[in-house]
Formats: C-alpha cells, structure tokens, sequence
C-alpha cells in the first residue's frame, strides 16, 4: 500500500495526490475576497482582486486538478467534468439574482474550495473514492446557493444573502398595498401648493445647485438629551432615487413588481398623495431592482427619467402624464448596464439628460412644454452622473462628467463650449463640484482619484488648466460636499478631508459603506446617510474626524441621498422611507 501512494510508484498505478497547491490556491480565495479592505485604500484600490480574484482562483483549481495533481488520467477528466456539470446545474437551477456575481463570487469558490479539500484530505485514498467524495462535497458547495438569493450587493462587493423562501422588502411592500384602499389618499389641492411648486424647496437630485447644500437653520447635536423625533416610516418599493420636495409633497421614484413607478407623498404624514406607472421593471446583481434618477420640479412641471429609458413629464398635482419620449428611440442605443441614471435637469425651457448615444446623441436637450428633441451635443457614452448647471467665468453652463470626461455647454442651443478630456475606463456616477467662479473638482471612480481644474475664457474661448490630481479622495459612486476651502468624501469606504488648495489628505476616520452626504451650512456640519442605515452627524472640520451623533434611521442597505428641508430629515433607501424632526438649537441648551 505504501507503494501504490508513493511519489515513486509505477506508471498506470494511482499515488498520492500533490495537493499543496491546491491548498494555496484555497488560502488565496479568502485572501483575495477579504484581504483588500484591510489595506489602505480598501477596495477602492484592489476591488478587481475583491471581485474576480476568488474566480480567478477557482479556475486555477480545476487547472490544477488536470495537470498538477498526480490523480490518474481517468480521475482527472471524471472530476473535471462532474465539476463542470453540477456547476452549470446549480447555476441553472439556482435563484435568477445568484447568477452573474453570484457565481463568481460565491457559487465557484464555494464549490470548488470544498473539491480541493476533500481531495486533500483524502489524498492517500483510492481515485474513485477520493474522487467521489470530493465531487460530493463540490455539490454540497455549489448547492448552498440552491438555498439562497441575491438582493444586491454592497458598496464593499458583499452580497446581499437572503433564504431563498423568505420575503423580499419589495413583496411585503406590495403585499400591504393590496390590503390598502386601491385609490391613493385624494389631498386636495391648494393655493399652497401651486405656489410650493413654482417654487420648489428642493426641485431634484442633490438641490438646486447639484451641490448637496442644506440651508436650514442650525441643529442642535445632543442626539442622546434630544434625539430626531420620527414623524412617520413607511414601506416603499425599490430604488435609489431620492426626494424632490415642494412645500407638502415629496416625489420620489420606485420600483413596484412589474411597474416602475413615480409616487408622489404627502411630508406631514408619508400618505401616498398618487402616483404613475409604467409597465417596466429593471432589476440587476449589483444595485438591485428599481430606478436610479431622482424627478425634477421645473417649469410648472415633474420631468423623470425612468431607468428603462422612457423621460416623462407628469402633471406634479395629479400625476397625470403631460408627454413622453424614449431616450432609446431618441439615442439611437441600447440599455445602459445599469439603466438610465440621469436626472434631468431644466433650464431655459429645456430638459437636459444623458442617453450616450452615438454620435452627436450623447446629451440630449428637449422642450420642457412639448417634448420635441431641441438640440443633441456629442458626449461619452458611459456615465450615471446627471447634468449640472452652473456659472463659470461669468458663464452659464451645463456641466456633463462622463467616461470621456467633462463637456461644458450652452444650455440655450446645446453648443458645446469646451470639451475637457479625462478618459477613464469605467463608469463615472458622480457630480463635478464647483468652488467659487473658475474651479471645478472632478471625482472619479476607484483607484483613480479626484482632479481640480481650472476654467479661463480668453477672447470668448473657454480653456481649461489641471491644478492638481490627487489620489487622497477616491469616491466611486458617493458625491463630495465642499466647506471652506475642503472637500469631504469617501475614500476607499473611509471618510476623507482634502486640501482644495493641494489636494492633500487633512485626515481619513469613519467607516459609513457608500453612504451619501449632505452639507448643513449653517450647522458647520455634514449629514451622512450611511450605507448601513445610520444618519450621522460629523463636524465639518479639517482638523479631525468628529463624529457629532448618530441614530439608527433606516433598515436595509442605503445608497440614496438625503435631503434637510427646515428642521425636516427626509431619508429613503430600498426598502424604507421615514420623515425625522431634527432637534433645533433655540429649543434646547448645551450645545
């Protein structure tokens, strides 16, 4: 016996396996799947190890079996396709949400992890019986997955596991709908309200300015003397828009089962007011199901657009549709990855969003009163940032950061007016932040970091200089907020304060996920929706990280942004929306 296991024995004869490959290969799975958020920088910097090292790996695995491990010619092709056959049979079999990210990142590993140390353990074992077991075990790892579904995945690339039989958020939701009054709450409409909408509080994604700048009066920060009192919690579908906001009515956007859905609710009480859907449902492994942009109140007017492509305008009293257009149809292009994301922005009667279609399709301008397309203007075709408008050199222009880089342009007639190259490879889904009247900060997604420009115009030319790039604030998908000449955002799911004169790193402290921020000006302090449901409180200082208070708001993993209206706190993420009153500083002493 000792023979038939020897490295030296007879050719046709079975030996021992060699398997401390095997095992190295097994180390380096939980290695490249945790290690990178111990390091500086976290996933920022090695996400691609995070998400394709364990896959990576498991190949290797199966490389290993057929020309390094010493089994038999017989064993090795019998392991190699039984592994092959019960993965693709799991994945066939498995929840739709386990696949993609799921199989690479958990179904493989798993299996094939249990393959290698099964066959390890029984090294000495004769092929059949060691070959058995380990494929047994293999099912066993690849099976697990039978048992569970996917509802996305985190900021840190975990995935969001669930029992495959429990219920989503999504179906409690529609299931305490149906035990509801079919018809929405009938608010009737006001004086009020036609002039809460000519004037919105907040008309869309992150403000007026785009810039995530709460003016409300000071708050007091003893959360523990005087927590935020919740004035209502409701249940909504699926989405990462976040509120606009007009006197008593906030719009927001949702998934609802096969329906994509604008809602409309009233601020006092969470009651839906009404809402509109279309047949649509988009739903994919890392964000989930539902849309992505935030509505916009301009001109009389909600303009939304849908994630599967369709840019309305509805009525913002009654939800009635005014028209549509289809940024597919329009762009002449496909489905983005993950939806339409660009919130629209309004001005100078036009709706201004980003389809990237070829050619001159990339952003597209259409009349706020009837829709028809006024202007398209070349642009990349890779972005989920949305169009800003702000003044520059004494210019009004609207601002586009795509994977091209920035386009500036008259907002009027779509020309563009400066093209500021800065390629990356990847997706971009933040704003450019604009510091006084000729700078501009572009953050870009991981590993890449954030660049400061700035914007001349020499005999009506505009032209732009780099000041600095700097790799000490690298935020993907999570917006920036800017205070007194610093930058405060997230840097590899740590947050961060730069220098905006250098671009140098003041300090780094405090773990919020890819939570969003809010800037409470006249407080000196931002606001966080952290990913895992906290709001949180720092003192917007560039001296230290300061953490004021914090509650827990919010169930479920929060991507969207929050928005302070008065004393308000306006929070929703995937599964919840909620109203909390901040505790103000004339009603309460010690601060």
């Amino acid at each position: 016996m000792n023979n038939l296991t020897s490295d030296t024995a007879p050719a046709g004869v079975s030996r021992s396996l060699r398997t401390w490959p095997a095992l190295v290969l097994v180390a380096l799975i939980i290695i490249a799947r945790y290690g990178p958020a111990f390091f500086e920088g976290g996933l920022s910097v090695y996400w691609m190890i995070a998400v394709f090292g364990p896959m990576l790996c498991s190949l290797l695995l199966l490389i290993w079996w057929l020309t390094a491990s010493r089994a038999t010619w017989k064993e090795r092709l019998f392991g190699a396709l039984g592994l092959i056959g019960l993965l693709a049979a799991v994945v066939m079999l498995a929840d739709p949400t386990m696949r993609g990210p799921g199989s690479i990142n958990l179904t493989a590993p798993m299996g094939m992890m249990a393959f290698a140390l099964v066959a390890a353990l029984l090294r000495g074992h004769r092929p059949m019986v060691r070959t058995g077991v380990a494929l047994l075990s293999a099912f066993v790892g690849f099976g697990f997955s039978l048992a569970l579904r996917n509802e996305g995945m985190a900021g840190d690339y975990t995935m969001g596991l669930h029992w495959r039989w429990s219920q989503t958020p999504e179906a409690r939701m529609l299931a305490g709908r149906k035990s509801e009054p079919a018809s929405p709450v009938k608010v009737p409409e006001s004086d009020q309200d036609t002039v809460a909408l000519a004037n919105p509080e907040w008309p869309g994604f992150r403000g007026a300015d785009r810039a995530a700048h709460s003016p409300a009066p000071p708050i007091a920060t003893d959360w523990t003397a005087q927590p935020p009192k919740q004035l209502w919690k409701i249940e909504v579908g699926p989405g990462w828009s976040s509120f606009a906001v007009a006197g008593k009515r906030l719009f927001t956007q949702e998934q609802r089962g096969p329906k994509e859905t604008v809602a409309c609710y009233d601020a006092d009480t969470g009651r839906e007011v009404w809402h509109h859907e279309i047949d649509a449902r988009f739903d994919e492994p890392l964000g989930g199901p539902g849309p992505r942009a935030t509505p916009t109140l301009a001109d009389g007017g909600l303009f939304v657009t849908c994630v599967t492509g369709d840019l309305l305008r509805l009525n913002p009293l009654t939800g009635a549709l005014v028209w549509k257009q289809n940024l597919k149809t329009v762009a002449g292009r496909e489905l983005p990855m993950w939806g339409f994301a660009s919130s629209p922005l309004v001005t100078h009667a036009t709706v201004i969003v980003h389809a990237g279609g070829p050619g001159d399709k990339g952003l597209l301008g259409f009349d706020s009163a009837t829709g028809a397309l006024r202007w398209s203007a070349a642009d990349g075709n890779d972005s989920y940032s949305s169009p800003q408008l702000s003044t520059l050199a004494g210019e009004e222009l609207v601002l586009m950061l795509t994977n091209d880089g920035l386009l500036f342009l008259d907002p009027a007639t779509g020309k563009i007016r400066l093209n500021y190259e800065w390629k990356f490879g990847n997706y971009r889904a933040l704003q450019p932040a604009v510091i006084g009247s000729d700078t501009i900060l572009l953050p870009t997604g991981m590993s890449t970091g954030t660049r400061a420009i700035r914007i001349t115009k020499t005999n009506g030319q505009l032209a732009a200089e780099e000041l600095w790039t700097s790799r000490d604030l690298k935020p993907d998908f999570t917006d920036l907020v800017i205070y007194h000449d610093h930058a405060y955002g997230n840097d590899g799911g740590i947050f961060t304060c730069i220098d905006l004169k250098t671009g140098t790193r003041k300090w780094k402290g405090g773990r919020y996920g890819k939570g969003q921020a809010l800037l409470l000006e006249n407080s000196g302090l931002i606001l966080i929706a952290a990913e895992d449901g906290r709001a949180v409180l720092l003192r917007a200082d560039p001296k230290a990280h300061t953490e004021a208070a914090s509650f827990k708001a919010l169930e479920g993993k929060n991507w969207n942004h929050p928005v302070v209206i008065g004393d308000r706190l306006y929070l929703r993420n995937s599964q919840e929306a909620a109203c909390f009153q901040l505790p103000s500083m004339v009603t309460t002493t010690g601060n």
